[in-house]
């Protein structure tokens, strides 16, 4: 969603232990990123909940408060809001500070107002002075975090070394080396708003390859490193697609301390607007790839009905679990355990809110409306909120009790793709950390699966065992056994997906499909699953088929492209011989070595029943009975750094099979081993 400010209120997801609540005074512990969370200076978990400002006059209601510049009416206004939100009631402890364009560009200009084309470092070093820090001091002084965004939004094509690279390094360094800014325990920064596409090794600007992620890590990691070098504050890194895509970062993320990562969400996003399932889905393809290993902060959300004009997303609070985009994303957020998040409205209407529902008879507003952000919102954090502990951490808090492995400690993993281990430490007072991406994991079989930063990668279909060790701040360690199965079409809940197109169910029991009308159900490989090494794919089938039944696989990464098609007849078997599909009504042969969707289309209503789906080079189609039917054993390990023949890190931790993709001709160090790489790769 490209726009050129950010305004908003606050939203808070805590652990009930570990609530900060604002208010004039308040102390403010020294933040800090450990593991997947946010945690003050005693080790207690925190996660933030906030609004948002800007400082220009037609972002502070639309022209009518204050303009020409005037710093002391920008300052009596906005300082003015942040009373009003506090007096309201509102339980907020963060404001994102967006250094809005208006102070730093040269009156006049008639470039790209929201970014580069305008800047003048004079006038940004001079109003950082006397608007930005006042309005940051300020909030610090009534108990508010701040996390301050640079001037503007990205252009919609970014680059290593281009103009605006140069541009937020400039801002960035300026900033980082303020007195007053550098290494504030109460302030930190939000790299960049909304990038949206990156030019990737291949020359092509785009966001959905880990050769795209891996270029946007270059890009923000040499602004880290030129905020590094004067401060410490914590950083948060935004993603491609308008802050919506980050699953790249899982494999090459950023380096360094005090890392996060800042998301947007709103209705239609991550496939939210559809319900809680294709939601939570969609929000663990593309963000629980970071949560797992870092705190997530959501930078812009919001929804109500489109009546109401007064929010950028269109949707309902709706039920947790059910229909509608606000109570599912609080119920996703609050699971997940690690996000900061805030409300995207007008801080004017904030501060207009009165608490008060509409007498009978009345109708619904904006800010009285169940279905409208603003009063679910207030009375969640009104839950949320209870009296913060500054006492420091107990020892019982400290005193480490058990290991968990959630979903137990036997898991099925979908071949070619990657899963949270969510592993839960348990502490005696009660309370509970999913240290995932910090225990240490030892592999039977690590050319079947690896766990990097708190996720399975499962790279061929087998069995293995991880063991797992974690040492508690108490010095107590702790060791569970988890014992992994790989498949490349698991029949379990977590991973088929009946509602690829139209809303379908599945029964996990039975293994029984029903498909929306015209709909589309199964599996979905986002990186492309190599089926290049097998002969056949066997589907074996329970019941009659009476709804049209076909089975379907892609070899583009868009349900919308031509598949291979082949009917579910009344036999019970279907084999596809994979080396011999082609596109429908085309003579176009499919490539097996990367496919992204496979499964099973119908008119709808009816049953299918699943008994078996296998990858076999078993001439008479029988289902493999030992890992060496199907591939030769490889102990090298998967991930791997590349580097430069001189030394130079280009990758840090990618997989094997990906390690070179995109890179120019050349001689690379790809895991201790020389490579070189002749024409495209």
């Amino acid at each position: 969603m490209k726009k050129s400010l950010v305004w908003g209120v606050v939203l808070m997801i805590f652990l009930p232990i570990n609530h900060l609540l604002a208010w004039e005074g308040m102390p403010m512990p020294k933040l800090r990123v450990e593991g997947r969370y946010l945690k003050d200076s005693t080790g207690h978990i925190v996660n933030l909940h906030g609004f948002a400002q800007t400082y220009s006059p037609w972002f502070n209601e639309r022209n009518t408060k204050w303009n020409n510049y005037d710093v002391e009416g920008c300052l009596s206004y906005n300082q003015g809001i942040i009373d009003g939100i506090l007096e309201a009631g509102w339980k907020m402890n963060f404001v994102r500070l967006h250094m809005d364009p208006y102070w730093s560009n040269t009156p006049g200009c008639t470039g790209r107002y929201e970014g580069e084309e305008c800047f003048s470092e004079t006038r940004f070093v001079k109003y950082l002075d006397e608007v930005f820090v006042p309005m940051a001091e300020y909030a610090v002084s009534k108990g508010l975090y701040v996390v301050m965004r640079p001037p503007g939004v990205s252009p919609e094509n970014i680059e290593i070394g281009g103009v605006y690279q140069e541009y937020l390094l400039k801002v960035w360094d300026i900033v980082a080396q303020h007195p007053k800014l550098k290494s504030n325990p109460n302030i930190m920064f939000e790299l960049a708003n909304e990038p949206i596409h990156i030019l990737g090794p291949d020359g092509t600007y785009g966001s959905g390859t880990q050769g795209h992620f891996d270029n946007l890590k270059t890009y923000f990691q040499a602004i880290v490193d030129t905020i590094r070098a004067s401060a410490d504050n914590i950083l948060w890194i935004p993603g491609l697609g308008y802050q919506s895509q980050y699953s790249g970062y899982a494999v090459n993320p950023i380096e360094g301390d005090n890392i996060g990562y800042a998301v947007h969400v709103y209705p239609g996003w991550f496939n939210s607007g559809n319900g809680y399932e294709p939601f939570q889905r969609g929000w663990n393809e593309q963000v629980q790839p970071v949560a797992d290993f870092a705190p997530v902060m959501v930078t812009e959300m919001d929804w109500a009905p489109e009546k109401y004009n007064s929010s950028w997303g269109k949707d309902i609070t709706g039920t947790a679990g059910g229909d509608g985009f606000g109570a599912n994303f609080k119920k996703i957020t609050d699971e997940c355990g690690n996000v900061s998040w805030l409300l995207f409205t007008s801080p004017d209407l904030l501060d207009d809110f009165t608490g008060v529902a509409p007498a009978a008879g009345e109708a619904y507003t904006f800010l009285n409306d169940p279905e409208a952000c603003p009063w679910p919102l207030f009375h969640w954090f009104q839950e949320y909120a209870q009296e913060y502990d500054f006492e420091g951490a107990a020892a019982d808090y400290l005193a480490l009790t058990d290991l968990i492995v959630e979903n137990g400690e036997t898991l099925t993993v979908m071949t070619s793709s990657s899963t949270s281990l969510t592993v839960n430490a348990a502490f005696a007072d009660g309370h509970i950390e999913n240290i995932s991406s910090v225990a240490e994991y030892s592999i039977d079989n690590p050319e079947i699966i690896q766990v990097l930063r708190g996720r399975i990668h499962a790279f061929k279909d087998g069995e293995a065992s991880i063991v797992i060790s974690y040492t508690g701040p108490g010095g107590n360690k702790m060791q569970e056994t988890v014992h992994v199965t790989t498949t490349t079409f698991p029949l379990t809940n977590e991973v088929f997906n009946p509602d690829i197109w139209e809303n379908g169910t599945f029964d996990e029991t039975s293994h029984t499909l029903i498909t929306g009308q015209y709909g589309f159900g199964g599996w979905y490989y986002s990186n492309g699953v190599d089926l290049s090494e097998y002969k056949y794919l066997v589907v074996k089938v329970g019941n009659i088929n009476s709804c049209g039944f076909s089975f379907r696989l892609y070899d583009e990464n868009s349900y919308w492209t031509k598949p291979s098609m082949y009917d579910v007849d009344n036999s019970g078997l279907l084999v596809v011989k994979l080396n011999e599909m082609y596109k429908d009504g085309t003579n176009i042969k499919m490539d097996p070595s990367h496919i992204y969707y496979v499964g099973f289309w119908s008119y709808g209503a009816c049953p299918l029943v699943i008994d078996e789906i296998y990858l076999t080079n078993n001439d008479n189609y029988s289902n493999p009975t030992g890992i060496n039917d199907f591939f030769k054993v490889d102990s090298k390990p998967e991930f791997v750094d590349v580097y430069t023949i001189t030394g130079a890190r280009l990758r840090s931790k990618v997989k094997r099979t990906e390690a070179t993709k995109g890179l120019p001709e050349g001689v690379y160090i790809v895991g201790r081993e020389k490579v070189i790489v002749v024409g495209k790769h």
